[in-house]
């Protein structure tokens, strides 16, 4: 039995980092994984996503607009085969990074399913029947998370699909429903919609990414709409039967109850805990109600040498969260000082065309949280960078407290929302007001400056609104 100071369980974006900044701070690592190294992300999620969301970009960039840019565009062809393909290249690309990295290293990688034995002990068992028992120091579990698999609308990958399937699809279907208007669902209704599918999107709440800002909803449902994607918000799901020809989805809100018929439908209706056999009832590792890990500040559980990470403890399930997670789990079995995460406070984004990002409160939730609230807002359209793209939807907003002038949050819809927060979140981390941003000098033209001005409308002073 080969001992080592750091076994971690899983090799997604949290595991593997876990393991290489552990190895960083010269602790012998091991890596164990049962499937692919780099997991959910960037195997099926993430990774390949994005790859098909540029693809569907330059689609209906072609598809739809191609005239304002006078390209003209009479014998269009459009293979989502390639696309799915391309995908797949860069999935591959990143996985035989991830090995590279545990080369260089020297982290011992397993292959197989890592179960407790002890709170020092795991046993792996590979695909052929044999199993070896390894020894640490300290576990870390990052096993992540699996598609909710909602009664009566269990996938079947072939008319009822789930998330892993979909990203697989190689021909795309020229109808299709999804239900939940989360990312996921948000996303994959931005790429079919793209190549001309009829997308019926049914999200439960009262809007499409129940998370984000009543408004920055509002503006995406509205972008969608344009794309011809049929937007169902506060709709039930009563029943999903298959047919014939595909799928019949019976659907129910304030105006009664009607069926939808579209060749597949896709269940993106969240996640559950991979906390099932693992071997955590039989030490006593404490979980919540749901089956997610419980774990403190320092990522430890109740059961002491054991740690757990990423989506397997239901904090924030998105893959930098997982990440930061596993570099302060790293440095905290070494030793060194660690802070504790906000995680209110960690960015989201929503890759869709236009793009949604935040952090922090929405507006809403900090005034329900007692603060004295300044917002600023400045749109797109008035952004000279935006409006060469020709993608000038959406806005800036940045919620400020109103006594301190220090961010509570911001809500970006728009193109390339998601590269604008990292000023806000550093300025958020780091105490900086919003009079700081409006201070900052943004090049000309950039779409940062939209955040500039916001920070201005803030302050009262925009200049170009």
């Amino acid at each position: 039995m080969e001992d080592f100071d750091v076994v971690v369980v899983g090799a997604g974006p949290g595991g593997y980092v876990s393991a290489v900044r552990a190895a960083q701070l010269g602790l012998k690592t091991a890596l164990v994984e049962q499937k692919a190294l780099g997991g959910v992300c960037l195997n099926i999620g993430c990774i390949p996503s994005k790859a098909l969301l540029r693809n569907a970009e330059l689609a209906y960039l072609l598809r739809v607009n191609a005239d304002s840019y006078g390209i003209r565009m009479d014998n269009l062809s459009l293979d989502y085969s390639a696309a799915f393909k391309r995908s797949r290249q860069v999935s591959q690309r990143l996985t035989k990074g991830v090995g590279f990295l545990m080369k260089k290293h020297g982290i011992s990688v397993y292959s197989g399913r890592g179960f407790l034995l002890s709170p020092s002990e795991v046993e792996v068992d590979a695909s052929g029947g044999s199993s070896q028992v390894i020894s640490a120091k300290h576990i870390i579990l990052a096993t992540g998370a699996h598609p909710a698999v909602v009664p009566g609308m269990k996938p079947d990958g072939e008319k009822i699909l789930d998330y892993s399937h979909a990203i697989m699809l190689e021909k795309l279907p020229k109808t299709a429903l999804i239900i939940g208007g989360g990312a996921i669902g948000v996303e994959f209704a931005t790429i079919w919609s793209a190549y001309g599918v009829e997308v019926h999107l049914v999200e439960m709440l009262p809007h499409i990414l129940p998370a984000e800002d009543d408004e920055a909803a509002a503006e995406l449902t509205k972008a969608l709409g344009k794309r011809g994607v049929k937007v169902y918000a506060g709709t039930k799901v009563l029943a999903v039967e298959k047919s014939g020809g595909g799928t019949r989805v019976t659907l129910a809100n304030e105006n009664g109850e009607q069926s939808v018929e579209t060749e597949l439908t896709l269940v993106a209706v969240g996640f559950k805990p991979n906390s099932r056999d693992l071997g955590l009832e039989q030490l006593g590792v404490g979980l919540d109600q749901r089956g997610f890990v419980v774990v403190d500040g320092q990522m430890r559980t109740n059961v002491p040498g054991v740690r757990a990470i990423g989506d397997l403890t239901g904090k924030l399930l998105l893959a930098h969260t997982a990440s930061t997670m596993g570099i302060l789990c790293a440095e905290s079995i070494a030793g060194l000082p660690t802070r504790e995460l906000d995680y209110r406070m960690i960015p989201r984004a929503t890759y869709s065309q236009p793009q949604v990002a935040s952090f922090g409160y929405t507006e809403a939730q900090a005034e329900q949280a007692g603060y004295g609230v300044k917002v600023g807002k400045f749109p797109f359209q008035a952004n000279g960078k935006a409006l060469g793209y020709g993608e000038y939807g959406g806005y800036v907003k940045l919620i400020a407290n109103a006594e301190s002038g220090l961010l509570l949050g911001a809500s970006i819809v728009g193109p390339d929302a998601a590269e604008l927060l990292p000023e806000l979140t550093l300025a958020q981390a780091n105490g900086l007001p919003v009079s700081a941003i409006a201070a900052n000098i943004h090049a000309h033209p950039t779409l940062s400056e939209a955040v500039l001005e916001a920070a201005e409308a803030a302050e009262g002073h925009a200049i170009h609104i």
